[in-house]
């Protein structure tokens, strides 16, 4: 039979693979030893923590939330001033432009095209005795 030559190339790559040192001198090695968490494990997983953690989680939870969503508000905040001042520049530029085409002259300059003349004379009143209509 011939030879198997692919546990042997698996073998050398292995081989040439880096492996991870252990002399425990990484931050998480050294904080595992002065915790000494091993002890707290030993005799199985502590229930009796459970719900104290499932608190903690709750609240880690609700404050990751709250944070997105003050976040989210304030985006939304910032986008409504910008969108507030844009309208109140529009606003201003349109009450600018309505009250130059109100004014007496610029009406009477618009409609002597249409052949519309501007009295001379000024506006009378007229007097109707009671009971005449």
């Amino acid at each position: 039979m011939s030879e198997n030559k692919f546990r042997i190339e698996q073998e050398r790559t292995n081989e040439t693979r880096i492996k991870p040192s252990g002399d425990g001198s990484g931050i998480f090695s050294g904080l595992e030893r002065r915790l000494k968490l091993e002890t707290y494990f030993e005799e199985g997983f502590p229930v009796q923590y459970l719900p104290k953690i499932m608190f903690v989680m709750l609240i880690g939870l609700l404050y990751i939330s709250n944070t997105h969503y003050s976040e989210k508000t304030v985006r939304r905040i910032d986008h409504a001033q910008s969108e507030v001042e844009d309208l109140r520049a529009d606003y201003t530029t349109l009450k600018s432009d309505l009250m130059y085409a109100s004014k007496q002259s610029e009406v009477a300059r618009k409609v002597k095209v249409i052949g519309l003349k501007e009295s001379l004379n000024p506006p009378t009143k007229v007097a109707i005795k009671e009971g005449e209509y």
